[in-house]
């Protein structure tokens, strides 16, 4: 920042295996969204590794980086980023085009994973015409377009009224069960914690802790009643 150089992650070292369901959590500034997009390549570490798959992503050009991001990573944003002028479909299926799939391969793919998001009824129908927690749906079934090995969720819920976003992060859990994706959550909503197989708590730029889900010293009862 100008002259000043700001440390925002210091001495991060961690593991996430396949198919796990992790929270990443802590405070605003805390730096984990930072840490949030090293995972995906949005950013590069000015120092250490990020590996997917036994690949340094921090040493990737940005073309191989794209290709990556394409192929495997689905992102899903607390504010949709879904484009306004495009339909429920077009906007699922766009992450295909650029994968170079068929158009009609693209279709009936794009159909499918509206269905498993329960808006197959709703293909066309644009933003605008959507409730909130329906466009979310969108964005998931948008992340899931290129079968990714991970899904990176960053705020999920922000933008959503209680039930709803209890809704989107039930279906969030289902995925991460039924297609053995794994996903990364960096958020604040304490309903996460009910399904996340771990919490990684974060503060000032370190790890502060790592709970499995058995270990949470916060009980349901005290997460339903927030």
């Amino acid at each position: 920042m100008g002259k000043t150089i700001v440390q925002v992650l210091k001495g991060i070292d961690l593991e996430i295996r396949a198919g796990e369901y992790v929270s990443i959590m802590g405070p605003s500034g805390s730096g984990k969204t930072t840490l949030f997009n090293m995972i995906g390549g949005l950013d590069k570490p000015s120092s250490g590794s990020v590996f997917i798959d036994e690949i340094d992503i921090s040493q990737l050009d940005a073309y191989e980086l794209a290709w990556l991001r394409c192929r495997k990573i689905g992102y899903i944003f607390q504010t949709f980023n879904i484009i306004q002028v495009m339909t429920a479909l077009e906007n699922v299926t766009l992450p295909m085009v650029f994968a170079g799939v068929s158009d009609d391969e693209a279709r009936e793919r794009g159909m499918d994973l509206l269905d498993l998001v329960g808006l197959k009824k709703r293909f066309l129908h644009k933003p605008f015409e959507l409730s909130g927690g329906q466009q979310q749906r969108v964005a998931i079934a948008r992340a899931l377009a290129n079968d990714p090995a991970i899904i990176l969720a960053d705020e999920p819920t922000g933008n959503l009224d209680l039930s709803t976003g209890e809704e989107i992060i039930k279906l969030l859990k289902l995925l991460s069960q039924e297609k053995g994706v794994t996903i990364i959550s960096a958020t604040h909503d304490l309903k996460m914690l009910n399904v996340s197989d771990r919490v990684i708590w974060i503060s000032d730029g370190k790890i502060e802790k790592i709970e499995k889900r058995e270990e949470l010293s916060i009980s349901l009862g005290q997460i339903g009643e927030k």
